[in-house]
């Protein structure tokens, strides 16, 4: 397996690289899940303010000292008593090599507590739910619109 590292994202130049982690992978990722209008829209230096306005629980996954992948958790926004993973992305280079279930892992353990964990997976994403199935999270029946327009958001949990 390949040498990297994972830690909590703490300096500006990391928060960067988180942005463009962001960025990339959301062009990697759902090209044709979403609208291409709204791909292009988020721009990097969105992706970048982002990272600087919510810094918080943010770990990020490392390759020879360059972030190629993130993680942040917190309180579910829509399931009460339950944690949230808000976001976990790898650049698409990294797939296959066990390093998203490396920092899924990791994400897990850094909870402080072990209150069922949560998140919102876009119908469709097909690699992403056989990925978080592997990981022991199960669809719970609940949906919701995505805030851009199109498909069904479908919540997984893990107990």
């Amino acid at each position: 397996m390949i040498e990297f590292e994972i830690c909590p994202m703490t300096t500006d130049a990391e928060k960067e690289e988180k942005g463009y982690v962001h960025w990339k992978s959301w062009q990697e990722t759902y090209k044709g899940l979403m609208p291409d209008h709204y791909l292009s829209s988020l721009t990097l230096e969105k992706c970048i303010k982002m990272a600087f306005r919510f810094p918080k629980n943010t770990l990020l996954l490392k390759v020879n000292h360059q972030t190629v992948g993130f993680s942040c958790v917190g309180n579910s926004l829509d399931t009460e008593g339950a944690n949230e993973l808000f976001a976990i992305y790898l650049l698409k280079e990294y797939y296959g090599q066990k390093l998203g279930y490396e920092l899924l892992k990791r994400t897990v353990s850094s909870l402080a507590d072990r209150r069922p964990l949560v998140l919102w997976v876009l119908r469709g994403n097909d690699r992403a739910i056989r990925f978080y199935e592997k990981f022991g999270f199960a669809f719970n029946g609940n949906e919701k619109a995505c805030p851009f327009g199109m498909e069904l958001q479908m919540e997984m949990k893990r107990e």
